[in-house]
């Protein structure tokens, strides 16, 4: 029971932390202008934490498996023989090792396309269905709230299943690698999220049920993934290494929304710019990009941070 204490008590941190930082934008009243630059620093987040986070977190949990592989191939003697060498050893004349390398350079591929073809799926379906109403334009803005956030609910369900996984390994550095990195990229998701809905012009009790679902979505798929794991399924998802590949769905799906939806709309530009008069040939003031560019870096200076 040690291991479903520890996911239940991550779940729990996971839910309270992603909720309280989705209602920073709400408890602050923003006049416009600083609105659309908080919608924009979101943006930014949400860019920055899917290139800058979840795609070498999902990376390093496929390949942290072959290079301990490695590790453990060369014998005792061995461990403190530079990473450099380990991976030179894995990729090496050993055939099994080189071909588990290139099976995982196809994974990283299709786990990230697969991500973003899906998203892409669900916003066309959404989408057919919204503009057989009257006002196409309005059923375009509608589309696109629910579509930014069923993509991060579904990304959140993947990074829940990612913590699952990473838990039925019984590995404690696994989990709490996989759980800082989810949580260093859900703060600012959650962050994110809020200030577009609230950009998008969502009444606050709708976003804070957008938002409680947001926050539901990672911590029930994660104690559901542990409860549903049976030994065997346990080991074939080790095999598989489940936890790098759901990460990288999710970034996928993480990478559709920030930028089909979020960065469009926030910026005036593209698919989803609204009447010629509006903002749509704006683009960002000078400031806007400033904060944009930080909303992007910010991640990055977290993950350095948290990797040292």
């Amino acid at each position: 029971m040690d291991d479903f204490s520890s996911i239940s008590l991550l779940s729990l941190a996971m839910l309270v932390g992603c909720y309280v930082a989705g209602t920073i934008p709400l408890a602050v009243n923003f006049s416009e202008e600083k609105l659309k630059l908080v919608t924009v620093l979101g943006a930014g987040l949400l860019c920055g934490t899917a290139l800058a986070v979840i795609i070498p977190e999902g990376v390093h949990a496929l390949y942290e498996e072959v290079l301990e592989a490695g590790h453990h191939a060369h014998g005792q003697a061995e461990v403190s023989v530079p990473e450099q060498k380990v991976a030179e050893g894995v990729v090496g004349p050993s055939g099994e090792h080189a071909h588990s390398h290139e099976q995982l350079h196809a994974y990283i591929g299709i786990s990230l396309v697969l991500g973003f073809v899906f998203m892409l799926l669900v916003d066309q379906i959404g989408s057919s269905h919204m503009h057989s109403g009257d006002d196409p334009e309005a059923a375009r803005a509608a589309s696109s709230k629910v579509t930014t956030t069923l993509g991060l609910v579904v990304h959140a369900a993947a990074d829940g299943v990612a913590l699952g996984a990473a838990a039925s390994t019984s590995q404690a550095s696994v989990q709490l690698i996989v759980f800082v990195a989810i949580m260093l990229h859900k703060a600012p998701a959650a962050f994110g999220l809020v200030s577009f809905l609230m950009h998008a012009g969502l009444e606050r009790n709708r976003i804070r049920k957008h938002l409680l679902v947001f926050a539901l979505a990672a911590p029930l798929l994660a104690m559901l993934t542990f409860l549903g794991l049976s030994q065997s399924s346990k080991e074939a998802l080790s095999d598989v290494n489940a936890t790098g590949v759901a990460m990288l769905f999710s970034a996928g799906t993480f990478l559709y929304v920030a930028t089909v939806h979020v960065l469009p709309e926030v910026g005036g530009t593209g698919g989803h710019s609204h009447s010629p008069g509006g903002s749509g040939g704006k683009g960002l003031s000078k400031v806007e990009v400033l904060a944009l560019v930080m909303g992007c870096l910010i991640p990055l200076v977290l993950s350095i941070g948290h990797q040292h």
